[in-house]
């Protein structure tokens, strides 16, 4: 059998020790050949043999740990601030707003040397301290370049006060929707939105499949506004994660669904044994991003998730807003219209060209635009059990950003010229 490294650097000492930041200190001393005090020869006794076995057997068990025991065995380090803290890092909540046009109350401030951003939450049901400093402990073992970091949490009365890592951004919705400048936005390539498309699909993937964590989560804030985009390449971090979880609306759910890739509502009743179908157990909903069935039970499952992603993914590509209003002329009334309606009309009567966002000025790959129109829809279906995983979305659209970057290198577009591929 042949030696490990290790063993071999056991067996025949080097001149040169190996860095000391590489090896633990049991290591080093494992990895020191032992002389006898009689010997003259330099070479090591018989000690070093069984020093050189017990390394090959300890980084063979090494070897077997699992990834998801290996993320449990991390040190817990939730931060359960005190609530004087808070209320001097934003002096006494009298500090601007860090987001006006957000309904919930959040402020930007420096806490324990960390550039954070602290929201403000109600509770849904009430966590005493032992129940949510485990629920901390869980969520902040979760790290995904996709995912902005959850740092800790404060308790104040009904609101808890949830701190994360501030992320210097815009949100999507921001970047897609300029009020003030309709006909522009800084998403005006196609490869841009592909790069959001490609972190929204794998970080929402992380939360529901790979987190390690041995339990399944349901994010339920997945909107264009919850989605922060970063320069300089434009890339996509999701916010909030975990609220859901530490505000009471719902417990984790079991690693292993009732059915594979079922969308089956699963309740979960709390230790005081209440169904989330009672008023202090619902979800909140955002409009135009809830599904059908959160609509009519008020519970969100991860299929709830996928449906709010697939009208985000809509949005991405055509620019509108999940809901718009009309005013006809012969009702003498409002209409509303979907961007879930409007997709479907385009992919059905053939009309996707037109209905992709104008400002990208019909440079981007029909192709790769209307299969990721699919797979949104696909995302957006009535039916849950019909929803595709994140899992498969992910692979999916990350096959689709490797087609448009292929498709952007290959497009030779001159300088300083205005081009149209296609006529509209």
């Amino acid at each position: 059998m042949c030696k490990s490294k290790m063993a071999v650097d056991a067996a025949q000492p080097s001149s040169t020790p190996p860095p000391r930041a590489q090896l633990s200190e049991s290591a080093r001393t494992q990895t020191r050949p032992t002389f006898t005090a009689s010997s003259n020869s330099s070479e090591p006794s018989t000690s070093t043999t069984s020093t050189s076995y017990k390394l090959s057997s300890a980084a063979s068990t090494s070897s077997q740990t699992s990834l998801s025991g290996f993320r449990l065995s991390l040190p817990e380090n939730p931060n359960l601030y005190d609530f004087s803290e808070i209320r001097a890092a934003t002096n006494n909540f009298l500090a601007k707003r860090f987001s006006s046009s957000s309904s919930t109350p959040s402020w930007r401030c420096n806490l324990r040397g960390k550039d954070v951003v602290v929201f403000q939450r109600k509770f849904h049901r009430k966590l005493e301290t032992p129940d949510l400093k485990q629920r901390l402990s869980m969520l902040c073992r979760s790290h995904h370049t996709s995912i902005i970091k959850l740092l800790g949490a404060s308790v104040s009365g009904d609101n808890v006060f949830l701190v994360y890592e501030f992320v210097d951004g815009a949100s999507l919705a921001a970047c897609l929707r300029n009020k003030k400048n309709p006909n522009f936005t800084v998403l005006s390539t196609w490869t841009s939105r592909m790069q959001i498309a490609a972190d929204l699909a794998q970080g929402l993937d992380y939360v529901h499949n790979n987190s390690g964590l041995n339990v399944r989560i349901v994010h339920n804030r997945i909107k264009s506004s919850s989605v922060l985009v970063t320069e300089p390449h434009y890339n996509a971090r999701i916010c909030h994660f975990g609220t859901a979880q530490l505000c009471g609306e719902t417990d984790f759910l079991d690693s292993k669904p009732k059915s594979a890739g079922s969308g089956e509502i699963i309740e979960v009743s709390d230790e005081m044994g209440r169904s989330p179908n009672s008023k202090l157990g619902q979800f909140e909903g955002e409009r135009g991003y809830m599904s059908p069935e959160f609509q009519s039970t008020g519970i969100a499952t991860q299929k709830s998730d996928v449906y709010a992603f697939g009208v985000v993914l809509l949005e991405l590509i055509s620019g509108q807003e999940p809901f718009k209003y009309k005013f006809n002329k012969t009702r003498g009334d409002f209409i509303r219209t979907s961007v879930v309606d409007s997709a479907q009309g385009a992919v059905v009567h053939g009309g996707l060209r037109t209905w992709v966002d104008s400002r990208l000025k019909d440079s981007f790959p029909v192709d790769v635009a209307e299969k990721l129109t699919r797979v949104a829809l696909e995302c957006v279906h009535v039916d849950p059990d019909k929803r595709p995983s994140m899992g498969r979305v992910a692979g999916k659209i990350s096959k689709f950003y490797l087609d448009s970057k292929t498709w952007s290198e290959n497009l030779q577009v001159p300088t300083g010229i205005s081009v149209s591929l296609a006529p509209r």
